[in-house]
């Protein structure tokens, strides 16, 4: 999975403010009522944000390793899927619905 996170591109990471991304084995109490999340996106958008953001805790995105590792046809389909997981948390972030994202192709 750091190989995913480690391989986005320069143009895309330098971009991202105030984000912490964690790998957690699976959803917790409050995601249960989706038991097949592969990520998560939690904060507030780039684009919802004020000129005083600031002192506040970091936006997270989470990454599910085992609903990846089950959704995921082998090691080389594990990492597609955990980059492809990640730069849709990371749209979020961008302010990126999941509208927009099924309309870009990637939902």
């Amino acid at each position: 999975m750091a190989n995913a996170i480690d391989g986005l591109p320069e143009p895309l990471a330098s971009r991202m403010s105030n984000v912490a991304i964690s790998v957690q084995d699976l959803p917790g109490d409050d995601e249960a009522g989706d038991s097949q999340l592969l990520g998560l996106y939690e904060g507030i958008p780039l684009t919802e944000r004020d000129g005083n953001y600031s002192g506040v805790l970091p936006d997270r995105i989470t990454l599910f390793k085992r609903n990846l590792e089950l959704a995921a046809d082998g090691p080389r389909d594990l990492e597609k899927l955990v980059r492809e997981t990640i730069i849709h948390e990371i749209a979020h972030h961008f302010g990126i619905d999941d509208d927009r994202l099924e309309e870009l192709g990637w939902d």
